[in-house]
Formats: C-alpha cells, sequence, structure tokens
C-alpha cells in the first residue's frame, strides 16, 4: 500500500505490514506501525480492524487512539457495516478517543447492533464522551441522550451487554459530580445562568435516574458479576459526591 504525499518514515512500515507472512508478524508490523503514531497511518489502521487478527486489532485502536481526533472522521466514514468484528474494534477506538462527534454512532449502535461486541463497545463508550468537548449548549442534552441510550441498554438479553451499560452509567454519573463541583471547564459569557440552572436542574434528575437503574440492577439481576458491578458503580459515586 502507497499513500500519497506520505511522510518517510511511514512508507517502510507499510511495506513491512504487506510483506508480513504470519498472524504474528502481522502484529508486530502493526504494532509498529501504531507506535509512530503518524495520522497518515489512520487509514491503514483502520484497515487492520477488519483482520482476523485480535493482537493486531487491539495495537491498531491503540494507535488509532493515541492519534486522537485526526482518526475520528476517518473512523466514522470508513465503519464497515458489514464486518462486525471490525466495527467493535472501530468502535473501541471512538470510544477511547471520547470525541464528541462519535455520540450519534455510539448511541445508535448501542441499542441497534446486531452484534453483542458492538453493542457492548458502543455503550461504554457513552460514559466516556469527552463532555467539555461539547458547546455549553449542547452538553447536557447529549449527556442525557447518552444517559437514556444507557438506561435502555440495561435490559439488554445480554449480561456482558448490560455490564457495559453499567460502567457507562457510572462513567456519566462522575462526570455529573465533577460538573456540579465545578471542576468542568466554563464556557464564560455563553453559559448562561438561566442555562446553568435548567442544566443542574437536569442533570439532577437524570442522576437520580441512574442511581435507580443501579440500585436496581444490583438487587436483581441475574448476574452475580454484573450485580456486584452495579454495587461498586453506586459505592464509587456515593464516594465522588461526599469529596
Amino acid at each position: 500500500m502507497t499513500i500519497n504525499s506520505a511522510p518517510p518514515a511511514l512508507q517502510p512500515l507499510l511495506d513491512r505490514l504487506e510483506a508480513a507472512a504470519t498472524a504474528e508478524a502481522v502484529r508486530f508490523a502493526v504494532e509498529d506501525l501504531a507506535a509512530a503514531n503518524l495520522p497518515e497511518a489512520v487509514p491503514m489502521l483502520i484497515h487492520v480492524l477488519g483482520y482476523n487478527n485480535p493482537g493486531a486489532a487491539v495495537a491498531a485502536v491503540e494507535g488509532l487512539i493515541a492519534i486522537g481526533e485526526p482518526a475520528v472522521m476517518p473512523l466514522i466514514a470508513l465503519l464497515d457495516g458489514f464486518n462486525y468484528g471490525a466495527r467493535a474494534w472501530a468502535l473501541r477506538a471512538l470510544a477511547g478517543i471520547g470525541d464528541p462527534r462519535g455520540i450519534d454512532l455510539l448511541t445508535q449502535a448501542a441499542v441497534e447492533d446486531f452484534a453483542l461486541s458492538v453493542r457492548r463497545a458502543a455503550a461504554r463508550g457513552l460514559g466516556k464522551l469527552q463532555w467539555q468537548g461539547f458547546a455549553s449548549g449542547d452538553r447536557f442534552p447529549a449527556q442525557h441522550k447518552a444517559l437514556a441510550t444507557l438506561l435502555q441498554v440495561c435490559e439488554d438479553p445480554e449480561w456482558v451487554v448490560r455490564y457495559a451499560a453499567v460502567t457507562g452509567l457510572e462513567a456519566l454519573g462522575l462526570a455529573w459530580e465533577a460538573s456540579s463541583d465545578g471542576t468542568e471547564a466554563e464556557d464564560g459569557a455563553a453559559n448562561n445562568a438561566a442555562n446553568n440552572k435548567a442544566d443542574a436542574t437536569g442533570r439532577a434528575g437524570g442522576r437520580s435516574q441512574l442511581q435507580a437503574r443501579l440500585n436496581s440492577l444490583a438487587q436483581t439481576d441475574e448476574s452475580t458479576a454484573l450485580r456486584a458491578r452495579a454495587t461498586l458503580a453506586l459505592q464509587r459515586l456515593e464516594h465522588s459526591a461526599q469529596q
């Protein structure tokens, strides 16, 4: 594979990957490609997500997360809707980056995707979005959208997907605690008092919904592991609220 106007360091890495003849050699080549931290490598790293090579996919995801913002739109544009394995890896990368532009894809996939691995990756990612990247007027609506989605995912028939929803709810709840403590960056004049009051009221209601669902899961879910994880999430949220 040749990329026009690629940095001199990139082409040898691509050549090594194309020449790799074993799964282990592919993994090593992808690890080196990811470690180079070159935005120009994004298309190839995304392509690797479709390989039947979990080790290489992990390395590619880590590389995409490290590259960060330049990888977001290529990930969204190049997601393979027919390769569920690749889709799950791509969603993990988007979740790890936490860019606001991934929210629509994550909310849809968490509820609708056929593959449980995709739903799980999307649910985990929803709680870890970088909320400070949203405009002040968009932040709370986006958080409410994430909350509504995660509450729905808590009804997923697969316990591992519900487990992921619990981790997402915990992360979202912790983000709300940080916001209420004033540790979230202010947005200046664009963030008026009326909007702040409305958002604070909405967050309080959202926290109540979140905690009620975690309490229900902690007491009644059929999975022992999930009950324990929901209990841990409640403990962490309580500890954060007391700080």
